[in-house]
């Protein structure tokens, strides 16, 4: 056991630590705690019946429940609270209990405390799993002992106590997770930066904000990894500490991977270029994933070879739910992508495929623009009323999603004559005033 991890354990005896949620990392940090002497409370706004026979397994390890209504009352009282990614850190109680003095934290900033080997972090809009995934495999494959976590694999902190120097220790975080991190990775990966989560977060400053953690606390041993394509994290490169390096499918970096007119994938180290392969010899499809691969090699280059890399890259078939092939059937082939739930993920998704698509999408709000769906939907509504012409066919083309007064006029020009605007008009200060310009324009379209 590390010194660290000794002395935290020492620590926990007979603490006050409340466990905000039963989710997956705290069901099994609960018992954990418990066993060290802390005095646990499990919190969570399910009622004893929602929670079923597990309650009183939690009981019987001595884990006071404070449940339902009031299940964040005296908050004050605690001496440390672990909060669930899923609640937001800005909420108004836990800000009470940390001016009281009260150490809030999570899973995760636990285990960047603690962990005794080296830490590569992913973080990003979009690609973070693929990317969080495909270093795991390099390393992996250069005979690493590896622990996946954060996001994907499993809770980490359970499983301190196995974790050695000379493993490596491979997350992906969420902003959620990063909103309140105050300790950065070894190595640092941000795949890209578009709207998202804006349902939860109160802007898009504070995402982008949340999101710079991952290398806002690194020394000057660390690496950094940046998209050179993306204009939010291109512009944090003067910000890192360690070495900063960037990836691109546009253009060659002075320090990263990037992918060369010929379609080969290529790293630019201090040493010179290396060709590492051709685009479309990885396995997994897409020109994201090609980008995903770039951040992946850049964050491991020097410590896997060249080989290993090629290796994965050719047999690695990806991860669920991310353009994952599900069956044929009558000669149709369906895939999972249900990961894509923004609209550059949709598009990535729908890019990496050359055969004619039908595009089953659904989902909640999660509050952000849909207008970079436009140009691919106006491609489509095209493509539909060509078709209905050149064949003498009837029928209406209707546009549900992406729909304002800017997009309007384009699509209806592409030809579609039945639009759904709901979500647009209700976020508008006077939906009929925005409603009867988007008539005027379907008007002069006419």
């Amino acid at each position: 056991m590390n010194d660290k991890l000794e002395l935290f354990y020492r620590g926990l005896k007979d603490q006050k630590v409340s466990f905000i949620g039963l989710g997956r990392s705290h069901r099994e940090l609960l018992p954990m705690f418990a066993s060290k002497g802390a005095r646990v409370s499990l919190r969570d706004k399910r009622t004893r019946e929602q929670i079923g026979e597990e309650a009183g397994q939690l009981e019987a390890l001595g884990i006071r429940l404070i449940l339902g209504e009031g299940y964040l009352d005296n908050l004050c009282e605690e001496d440390m609270i672990l909060r669930t990614p899923g609640m937001y850190y800005y909420h108004p109680a836990l800000q009470e209990a940390q001016r009281s003095g009260v150490a809030v934290v999570s899973e995760m900033e636990l285990f960047f405390d603690l962990c005794p080997c080296k830490i590569y972090a992913v973080t990003g809009s979009d690609g973070k799993t693929t990317t969080t995934s495909v270093i795991a495999e390099f390393l992996k494959a250069q005979g690493f002992n590896v622990f996946l976590g954060g996001n994907i694999g499993f809770p980490l902190l359970p499983r301190i106590e196995q974790i050695g120097p000379e493993d490596r220790a491979v997350v992906e975080l969420s902003s959620f997770q990063m909103i309140s991190m105050r300790k950065s990775p070894d190595v640092a990966v941000i795949t890209n930066i578009s709207p998202n989560h804006l349902d939860v977060h109160k802007d898009m400053q504070e995402y982008i904000d949340a999101k710079r953690n991952i290398y806002l606390h690194q020394g000057g041993l660390s690496r950094t990894v940046l998209n050179a394509d993306n204009e939010i994290t291109a512009s944090f490169v003067p910000q890192v500490r360690g070495m900063a390096l960037q990836f691109s499918r546009r253009t060659k970096p002075a320090l990263g991977a990037y992918l060369g007119e010929d379609g080969v994938l290529y790293m630019n180290d201090r040493k010179g270029t290396t060709a590492i392969l051709p685009m479309d010899q990885i396995r997994i499809p897409g020109i994201h994933n090609v980008e995903n691969y770039l951040a992946a090699i850049s964050a491991v280059w020097g410590e896997v070879s060249r080989e290993n890399i090629v290796s994965v890259a050719k047999s690695f078939p990806g991860v669920e739910h991310r353009i994952e092939f599900v069956r044929e059937l009558d000669g149709v082939k369906w895939y999972n992508d249900s990961i894509a739930s923004s609209p550059t993920r949709t598009i990535a998704g729908l890019n990496s495929f050359h055969q004619k698509i039908i595009l089953l999408a659904g989902g909640y709000d999660k509050k952000i623009p849909f207008e970079p769906l436009a140009p691919k939907i106006v491609e489509k509504v095209k493509a539909l009323r060509a078709y209905a012409d050149a064949n003498q066919l009837s029928y209406q083309i209707e546009v549900d999603g992406g729909i304002n007064a800017e997009t309007a006029p384009h699509v209806i020009e592409a030809g579609a004559e039945i639009l759904v605007i709901g979500s647009y008009l209700f976020r508008q200060a006077d939906p009929k005033a925005a409603m009867d310009a988007i008539r005027d324009e379907a008007a002069k379209m006419a």
